[in-house]
């Protein structure tokens, strides 16, 4: 079996590429300096040439405030980019697991998201990867897509890393506290996507580690985990304005993973503390 890998210098595609790697899994990790994803020729030339069986798609353009400005940048990236993986991969017959986003979702309902909820997107961010999973769907038979949530990783940065910075210059910090997800650690993340390309199990998923919590929750735990006396700050998110606006219910339903014979991730505590102690 070989593998590529998109986005190979990113959070998680960076991960892929490290459980490949441990696997034994021939595999080539790219990224902009291979071929542009906005260009049709370069991309589809890239992958005909290396023929893999799979290709896993982890770039996407993911600055979700600057994407409102953005538009067709993010565009060119998240939806045609997207095309053109997947109609490289019908011409040479390869499998293709398309990273999509809890964004795709509103955040309205009470309870978790199910895979066959109704998506509807409330930034453009999430809106463009709501239509990538489309143009994978009409394309190809053979496709995973996995939505993920809240990621952090050993490369590129995160939202631990940005309140470990931020927790050694200051005393205090105001985190939002009506959000609810999972937080994801890449580490973990990679370990089941290198499972599932080697099935034929096809189909949407969501992929995170167990548990759900607020941003505010996540805060006081990373503190505490890494023995920081931080006070935090419990906040609306009425008063942290962004310019793309963020779902309140981030929760994802693992139901298909369990049904389909994956072992779930471990409890975002537990994969916290490994991430700070590593």
């Amino acid at each position: 079996m070989e593998v590529l890998v998109t986005g190979a210098r990113g959070q998680l595609g960076y991960d892929v590429v490290e459980r490949l790697k441990e696997l034994n899994i021939e595999h080539i990790g790219v990224d902009k300096e291979e071929f542009d994803l906005t260009d049709e020729k370069e991309t589809k030339e890239f992958i005909k040439s290396y023929k893999p069986d799979v290709v896993v798609h982890c770039a996407a353009y993911t600055a979700v405030d600057k994407a409102e400005d953005e538009k067709e940048l993010c565009h060119a990236v998240n939806v045609l980019g997207t095309r053109y993986v997947a109609e490289a991969c019908k011409e040479i017959d390869a499998k293709m697991l398309y990273i999509s986003t809890d964004y795709v979702f509103d955040g309205e309902k009470e309870g978790p998201y199910e895979v066959d909820d109704q998506p509807n997107p409330i930034n453009y961010y999430g809106l463009t990867k709501y239509l990538g999973e489309r143009k994978v769907q009409n394309i190809l038979q053979k496709y995973f897509i996995v939505r993920i949530s809240w990621v952090f990783g050993k490369n590129g940065s995160n939202f631990v890393k940005t309140m470990l910075r931020l927790g050694q210059e200051r005393k205090e910090v105001r985190v939002v506290c009506d959000q609810v997800g999972s937080p994801t650690y890449t580490y973990d993340l990679a370990r089941l996507l290198c499972e599932m390309i080697q099935t034929d199990k096809y189909g949407i998923y969501h992929a995170t580690n167990e548990g759900y919590c607020s941003w505010y929750e996540f805060a006081c735990e990373i503190f505490k985990t890494a023995g920081m006396d931080v006070k935090v700050i419990p906040i609306k998110s009425n008063e942290y304005p962004t310019k793309a606006k963020r779902p309140a219910n981030s929760r994802l339903s693992k139901k298909r993973l369990e049904l389909m014979g994956f072992n779930l991730l471990p409890h975002w505590r537990d994969a916290l503390e490994r991430y700070i102690k590593t």
